[in-house]
């Protein structure tokens, strides 16, 4: 790791702190945490976790950069369908993880030049440093909307409208699968020594066991006669969108990510997983490194979202490429807006449109999956090129 660049003395002391805690939970546990534990303590451990701490994460001073970030076009183009699902339910609009608050001030300035303001807009955020960026950018761009927006720390006891998550489900806390020709492991955390008189952080396997056991085996995930194959299994995620469906009474959820149906993720080609971190622009495979310093995901498995959907009693109204997604919802007549095709505007704002939808880029790999109730029209958002066939 030594491209990547080094956190400063602050940061490496935050880390040092979260990496006691999660020593602590290991110990505690008799030796050994599972990978969905300790993705969850440096992802979300109050103060101290990647997403709850204080570090800038988006944009090109943090780790990545999500589609709002690139273009105010991605959301321009998203209200379209928020539009269409408030009309059908109710003006009430929820976005959970809203980032920098980009997509929260383009959503609102889009539907009120389409005059379908929500009545509120409420935003569910873990982060204290993430909602004090959201409040300052909405008091800049949208002034004249911030009061609409409204802060979560929880989900709501019942709701109508519609919910938007950019890039949530793939930072849910994952378990780690290991398939071999001998059995079924679930691969976790544990400590080990490090020869200077310290401990260090290491894999170690169990044998899968209870709910993570049950649900491996009916993905069939393939058992190579020699040498392993490790993958995902998103329990969260499931677990998630069977909560929102106890509360959602009318509406749809769009949920945006990178990801696969379960015929694609789970292929044995695919031996190694797709679990990634992120530092600083940086994607490496080493989830130890700088506790809470790193972004952790995994890739979604949008068959197993689209079933707990179904399961907790929503109705799967649509699955498509985020390409085939925003030109449904008119990306290109927004791009139309920015003016002549020769301004230096236009020709910025039609790169970002590429980079947004072209398939070597964001385009094929991420994917908008529509679940909902009580909505009976079919969404604009997957009118040509919806895959529900693929799930």
């Amino acid at each position: 790791m030594t491209s990547l660049p080094q956190p400063s003395t602050d940061a490496l002391a935050q880390s040092a702190r979260l990496r006691a805690l999660v020593e602590a939970d290991i110990d505690a546990a008799g030796g050994w945490i599972s990978f969905a534990r300790y993705m969850e303590r440096v992802l979300y451990a109050p103060g101290l976790g990647y997403y709850s701490g204080g570090a800038r994460k988006f944009g090109p001073g943090g780790d990545f950069i999500t589609a709002p970030e690139l273009t105010p076009l991605f959301g321009q183009a998203l209200a379209v369908q928020v539009e269409q699902v408030m009309r059908a339910s109710a003006p009430q609009l929820i976005e959970v993880g809203a980032g920098t608050g980009l997509l929260a001030t383009d959503l609102l300035l889009e539907l009120e030049r389409r005059g379908c303001l929500p009545d509120a807009y409420g935003i569910l955020e873990l982060s204290g440093e993430l909602r004090a960026r959201q409040l300052e950018t909405l008091a800049q761009k949208a002034p004249h909307l911030a009061a609409r927006v409204r802060w979560l720390d929880a989900l709501p006891a019942q709701f109508s409208g519609a919910v938007v998550a950019n890039e949530v489900l793939d930072v849910m806390p994952v378990h780690l699968l290991v398939s071999r020709a001998d059995g079924l492991l679930e691969r976790g955390v544990s400590l080990a020594e490090d020869g200077a008189g310290g401990r260090r952080l290491c894999w170690a396997d169990v044998p899968a066991e209870g709910v993570v056991r049950d649900a491996a085996r009916a993905l069939d995930l393939p058992a190579p006669a020699g040498g392993e194959y490790v993958t995902e299994l998103n329990l969260a995620g499931r677990a998630w969108v069977s909560a929102w469906a106890e509360r959602l009474e009318r509406g749809a959820m769009l949920l945006i990510d990178y990801g696969y149906p379960r015929a694609e993720y789970y292929l044995p080609s695919r031996s190694n997983g797709t679990l990634l971190c992120y530092y600083r622009h940086h994607a490496h495979g080493d989830p130890f490194l700088w506790p809470g310093l790193n972004d952790i995901t995994a890739f979604v498995d949008f068959t197993a979202v689209a079933e707990a959907a179904f399961d907790a009693g929503l109705d799967v109204h649509g699955y498509t490429t985020q390409a085939q997604f925003l030109f449904n919802c008119g990306v290109l007549e927004c791009l139309a807006r920015r003016g002549p095709q020769e301004s230096a505007d236009y020709i910025r704002a039609a790169r970002a449109v590429q980079r947004l939808t072209a398939p070597q880029e964001m385009g094929e790999l991420f994917k908008v999956l529509a679940v909902g109730r009580g909505i009976d029209a079919a969404l604009l958002g997957f009118v040509r090129g919806d895959r529900l066939h693929g799930l």
